[in-house]
């Protein structure tokens, strides 16, 4: 007969051991929301629908448009302006909105591109104004902002707010300045007129200001105890860390003289030197045909540097919103 004696108690069924996982609890599954939070989560995306549509809904209205007769755009649209030219008359007419033409013809691009070589100039016009001031504003707003960043001193904020004044003013404000130094300086009615005012523009110097301000001073201090220099800070340091930012400027700077007609309509009588922007603006009843084919051109150089630059422009606004 074996007496051994076994320190280990015996376990029992319904005592678990003191070691053992404890056994897994089942929860009841929560549920996604309520149904009011899904009754709100559900209006508010046939709101987002619903305000997508209205704002895609003219541009494409003109790209499909863009593709018909001009007999069938003066059917559709023609009464508006032989009936309110004046821009007070009443329009009994109803205005007949088609977005498939009956039949899709090319006429109105191949008037633009190869007839009617006027159309091209002063889209050529467009873009030999529009490019340097973005270049040039760039590389202004980049020596400046760096400068702000770095620097430090009163002088130098009261400099910085000044630029900020200067911004919070419409161009309408400013326009007659810039017409009356221009005629000091003999530049009126050339491209300088309009080019030297967008170069010297504030707006990119800020934001640019505020996105080499939330660049680290650590980095800054590790490269001079390296010794670089300040070019070389300047180059190796700040221009990678706000290349999102700088594209994000170059996208709003772009598109905001693309699209002017104040500055040439006011600084520029020779309307040989006017861009497509001035055409557009003045649209008469024996160009409507022409004008959606014009404006889908004038349309593709924004719209490209937008889906080309999309997700650095969200990432540039995303940190320009977080600047303290």
């Amino acid at each position: 007969m074996n007496d051994t004696f076994d320190p280990k108690p015996a376990q029992t069924a319904d005592i678990p051991p003191q070691n053992a996982a404890p056994m897994p609890v089942r929860r009841r599954r929560k549920r996604k929301g309520t149904l009011s939070q899904r009754i709100n989560l559900m209006l508010m995306t046939l709101f987002a629908a619903a305000a997508a549509f209205a704002f895609l809904m003219p541009t494409v209205l003109t790209i499909t448009n863009s593709f018909m007769s001009q007999s069938e755009i003066s059917a559709n649209y023609g009464v508006i302006f032989s009936a309110a030219t004046d821009g007070k008359t009443f329009i009994s007419k109803d205005v007949n909105l088609k977005f498939i033409p009956d039949i899709v013809s090319a006429s109105q691009y191949i008037t633009v591109l190869f007839k009617s070589p006027d159309y091209l100039l002063k889209f050529w016009n467009a873009m030999i104004l529009t490019v340097p001031i973005v270049v040039f504003q760039i590389v202004v707003a980049l020596g400046a902002s760096y400068s702000f960043a770095r620097l430090t001193g009163r002088l130098k904020e009261i400099v910085f707010f000044i630029y900020i004044i200067v911004m919070l003013m419409p161009y309408q404000v400013t326009l007659v300045p810039n017409y009356l130094v221009s005629d000091k300086l003999g530049l009126l009615n050339t491209r300088l007129a309009v080019i030297l005012p967008g170069v010297f523009s504030p707006f990119a110097v800020y934001l640019l200001t505020k996105a080499m301000r939330r660049i680290p001073k650590v980095y800054y201090e590790a490269a001079m105890l390296d010794g670089a220099g300040e070019f070389t800070i300047f180059t190796t340091i700040s221009l990678p860390m706000v290349r999102s930012s700088l594209f994000s400027v170059v996208i709003l700077i772009f598109i905001d003289y693309w699209n002017m007609v104040e500055q040439p309509l006011i600084l520029l009588a020779d309307e040989t030197l006017h861009p497509l922007s001035v055409f557009l603006s003045k649209i008469n009843t024996q160009e409507t045909g022409l004008a959606f084919a014009v404006a889908v051109i004038y349309m593709m150089p924004s719209l490209l540097l937008f889906l080309y630059g999309e997700d650095a422009l969200v990432e540039g606004i995303a940190s320009s919103a977080t600047l303290k």
